[in-house]
């Protein structure tokens, strides 16, 4: 083998071990839920290829209302969680200083703990005879007679608490990249400091805004762990309806095929979002 085609093939044998990952562990483990999609059957009898396609569309029908309320809940969590988390990624980036690590340490800090114990913490919390609940009730949020947990609000809270990190990390991550002499030209061409924001800042942290919007809302489009534990039955989520599916009423066939539409709904969203914001212009910025 010649040196030129060697050189060439080198980066190939760098991505295999890569490329034997994904083939082995996701790749297969896809071809073979497609398939599992397509069978008809029971659990008692067994279930058998017979490329039922009617599975996605009676997917749709009789879950269509989980579907809506899992990208409704996802919406909200992530707007609230990019309003949060843009104030405080700009204060650790630019006001912070030499305690920089401290702040972004207290961000993960929860991770520490399991998810499943932070949201139960959270319906201790939220009881409601709780303290937080009274001042909600103080300033409005929920009425007198009216309760937090067991509601959307509630989950909502929860997927928003939950996921927050994964929204501050990223656009932390790209405001601190960001050359200051940009912003002191701005402030040298008599912009005013919301200009400078406007016009400097906000547009070169676009490409954090956007990782730290799909690592929100594509988790919690699929989270059913917030659905249990602090909502209720009117409160469901399509990850709640593929979890029971798969592992207590055994409709594995029905399980798979909400899966693949919540995926494929997710793929075009992303697709359909970078399309609009401009993946060239995302490169552009975060290079």
């Amino acid at each position: 083998m010649s040196l030129s085609r060697r050189r060439r093939m080198l980066p190939w044998w760098f991505a295999l071990p890569g490329l034997l990952w994904l083939i082995v562990f996701f790749a297969i483990p896809i071809l073979n839920q497609v398939s599992v999609s397509l069978m008809s059957g029971d659990p008692e009898k067994g279930y058998e290829l017979t490329w039922t396609f009617s599975t996605y569309w009676d997917a749709i029908r009789d879950y269509h209302a989980q579907f809506t309320r899992s990208f409704g809940y996802a919406g909200a969590a992530t707007l609230i969680d990019f309003v949060i988390a843009f104030p405080l990624a700009y204060f650790i980036a630019y006001k912070a200083g030499r305690f920089k690590g401290l702040w972004l340490l207290l961000v993960i800090l929860p991770f520490f703990v399991s998810q499943v114990m932070r949201t139960a913490s959270w319906q201790l919390i939220l009881n409601d005879q709780g303290w937080l609940v009274a001042r909600m009730q103080d300033v409005g949020v929920v009425s007198d007679d009216g309760r937090f947990l067991a509601t959307g609000k509630a989950v909502i809270f929860g997927i928003s608490y939950n996921f927050l990190p994964f929204m501050v990390l990223p656009i932390y991550a790209t405001l601190d990249r960001i050359d200051r002499r940009l912003i002191e030209a701005a402030s040298d061409l008599y912009c005013s400091r919301w200009t400078a924001f406007r016009k400097v800042t906000l547009p070169l942290a676009v490409p954090g805004i956007f990782a730290g919007s799909l690592l929100v809302f594509i988790p919690a489009c699929g989270d059913y762990i917030n659905s249990s534990i602090l909502g209720s039955s009117n409160t469901t989520m399509i990850g709640n309806v593929i979890q029971s599916k798969f592992l207590n009423v055994l409709d594995y066939p029905t399980a798979a095929a909400l899966s693949f539409i919540l995926m494929g709904v997710i793929l075009l969203g992303i697709a359909i979002y970078g399309r609009v914001l401009g993946t060239k212009n995302l490169t552009e910025l975060a290079g």
